[in-house]
């Protein structure tokens, strides 16, 4: 766990100095904890290849990744996520993601910049 907690604090600091690539290595870890790191941290550099990044999370068979995901998404308007997000709002099969992706999605519609 020591481990993990280490990796995951070293994405968030990745994301914090803007360091895209290295956080995409991460994308397909195992661990849901790391995948949400990942979310976070994409969730600090508005770029469209971290909105990209984003869409592969939007996708995770985790609800928690994906409500984490959806939510980077929506902080840094993240137009290329807008449609995924639309799509979860009314289909995801976890209702929190659900509810998390219909305030996004409100979200974005509303305040979209395009990069």
């Amino acid at each position: 766990m020591a481990r993990e907690d280490a990796l995951r604090d070293k994405i968030l600091k990745l994301g914090s100095k803007k360091k895209l690539a290295p956080i995409l290595k991460y994308l397909d870890n195992p661990s849901d904890d790391i995948r949400m790191a990942v979310a976070m941290a994409l969730g600090m550099i508005p770029t469209y290849d971290s909105g990209m990044g984003l869409i592969e999370l939007l996708r995770d068979p985790s609800p928690i990744v994906r409500a984490t995901a959806i939510n980077s998404a929506s902080e840094i308007h993240a137009k290329n996520c807008e449609e995924y997000i639309r799509k979860l709002a009314f289909a995801d099969p976890d209702p929190n993601a659900r509810e998390v992706a219909k305030r996004a999605f409100e979200k974005l519609k509303d305040n979209v910049i395009t990069y």
